[in-house]
């Protein structure tokens, strides 16, 4: 895993750096790059602090750095930092936690 990016999300906005694609099928088949899938899953690097309550507080996050999740196919903006991929995502748009 990549070092942590020097990047601090807004409000309720998670940084996500992807895991690499499955390379084999099930059945042995390996697969080229124009095939794999994009990755669905990732590893939590950096959070914000909250989304903005109507009260004036910052709502709780469920996720913290180091967490593995699984987030939407089309879900967030993809950036790159020092040569590292990563995903910003809204919390709302991670599915689950993957239990350890």
């Amino acid at each position: 895993m990549a070092k942590t990016p020097n990047l601090r999300p807004l409000d309720d906005r998670v940084v996500v750096h992807p895991v690499d694609a499955e390379e084999m099928t099930a059945g042995g088949i390996v697969l080229p790059d124009a095939a794999r899938e994009k990755p669905q899953r990732g590893k939590v690097v950096a959070v914000g602090i909250g989304k903005l309550l109507d009260s004036g507080a910052r709502g709780e996050l469920s996720v913290k750095v180091g967490d593995e999740v699984i987030y939407g196919k089309y879900g967030g903006s993809e950036v790159e930092v020092d040569g590292v991929e990563y995903k910003i995502l809204r919390e709302s748009d991670i599915l689950a936690k993957v239990a350890v």
